[in-house]
């Protein structure tokens, strides 16, 4: 039997990931592996890498930009005088009455904000970095488990987009919807959430594990809080300043399109603002550009690899493979169309980059074994959403734990990666699998 050369390099990259070896090194040597096997040469693997980043790079930059813009948020107080008076209250009722309250209200408000990041106000993983890092402590405090946090955040980046066509969801479902119309097969963009409506209920049976798998307290190094009366101060200057840089990438993301000019806009207005030295901003906007830079990176290098991958012209083979084992068994096929999907993405790192290669492949093979078009809109949708909660190179994991790791206390494969995939991948499936045989 011929080895697949996909297979292997996505094979190769999840172990080495388990094995602590950097996620970026073992993307690339995923690639080069898979590459080499297929056949390409080495100097063409390199090219095809370094040439496939540049599909990344505007993503990148987005990224460093919002995470820099988001130091400068909390650089104002703002997240340290709300993180100030929950700890204040939780010492002084420290009942167990008023910390579970305090857990729930947390959970809940991080669910919220994650979804909302993702259709309402579009900022996608950029809020992490405001948000998570001056909640450590309270974490801490209340013992809540990171892996919760992890699971209710990779909840709110993922659900919304696969159900909801606004904002990231109009994307994902506008991609579906080219990917029909190139095989001329006629739907409603409407049909699409329709379709996704008993699938996505796999995120939402994962959502309800997640929170009774670890809501169990789990012990981290403490950070010691300042516990002065300045905690309760807050001046009205700094919080008109952030306001209105809020507001302006908001507005100005919204007009052009573009996260990097939105970003732009807000760092400027904090430049200008005289709130602060110049001197002092520039060293935490570096600050916030620097947690966020990291996933740029692995985002590059995670387009590297799925030219790579493209190149290899090997994940049409694997789609001929499962012809060939499944044969007319249609609720094997359906299974094992999941199962090559869940392998592309966590390759890739990315439902949206995944959803053409496999559309292609998928559309033609799931009419020969009589899948209706709402059934195979259900089966590229799921498909392309498996891995994106639990691939080392998805930012739907790299988010999470890039706010949750600044302390060094939550291991980004072990803490965000696994219990995301675990989690939410086994119901999407199932969930997915009852769509595809009912619809």
């Amino acid at each position: 039997m011929e080895i697949n050369a996909v297979l292997v390099a996505v094979i190769i990259m999840i172990i080495l990931c388990l094995l602590r070896l950097n996620v970026v090194l073992s993307i690339f040597i995923g690639a080069l592996v898979g590459g080499l096997l297929s056949g390409m040469s080495l100097d063409k693997v390199i090219a095809t890498f370094g040439t496939s980043i540049v599909d990344g790079a505007e993503v990148a930059l987005s990224y460093a930009l919002l995470g820099g813009f988001a130091a400068l948020i909390s650089y104002s107080g703002i997240t340290d005088y709300i993180v100030g008076k929950i700890i204040q209250s939780v010492k002084k009722e420290n009942s167990k009455d008023s910390r579970v309250k305090i857990k729930i209200i947390l959970v809940a408000s991080l669910l919220v904000i994650s979804i909302l990041s993702q259709n309402i106000i579009p900022v996608h993983i950029a809020f992490i970095p405001i948000l998570i890092p001056p909640l450590i402590s309270l974490f801490n405090e209340l013992e809540m488990d990171r892996r919760l946090i992890a699971t209710v955040i990779g909840f709110g980046l993922c659900f919304p987009y696969i159900l909801l066509p606004y904002g990231y969801g109009h994307i994902f479902q506008s991609i579906i919807f080219d990917s029909f119309e190139k095989t001329n097969i006629d739907i409603a963009f409407n049909d699409i959430w329709k379709a996704m409506l008993i699938p996505s209920m796999g995120y939402v049976f994962g959502l309800i594990l997640a929170i009774i798998i670890y809501w169990k307290p789990r012990k981290y190094k403490k950070i010691k809080v300042e516990e002065d009366e300045e905690i309760g101060k807050l001046e009205t200057y700094p919080l008109v300043v952030t306001v209105i840089a809020i507001l302006a990438t908001f507005i100005v993301q919204t007009f052009t399109e573009s996260m990097i000019f939105g970003a732009l806009a807000g760092i400027l207005i904090f430049f200008f603002s005289g709130l602060y030295k110049w001197r002092d901003l520039d060293a935490k906007l570096v600050e916030g550009i620097q947690i966020m830079a990291y996933i740029g990176v692995v985002i590059l290098s995670a387009n590297g690899f799925a030219g790579v991958m493209n190149e290899t012209h090997e994940v049409g083979a694997l789609v001929k493979s499962l012809a060939t084992i499944t044969g007319d068994n249609k609720a094997f096929s359906i299974i094992m169309m999941y199962l090559i999907g869940l392998v592309v993405t966590l390759g890739i790192g990315s439902s949206f980059a995944t959803i053409p290669i496999i559309a292609s492949l998928f559309i033609p093979f799931g009419e020969e074994i009589g899948l209706s078009a709402m059934a195979l809109i259900a089966v590229i949708g799921t498909a392309g959403a498996l891995g994106d909660s639990g691939s080392p190179a998805s930012d739907s994991t790299l988010g999470p734990t890039a706010g949750l790791n600044v302390d060094g206390e939550h291991d980004h494969i072990r803490d965000t990666c696994i219990p995301n995939f675990l989690i939410y991948n086994i119901p999407l499936i199932i969930f997915g699998f009852i769509a595809a045989m009912v619809l």
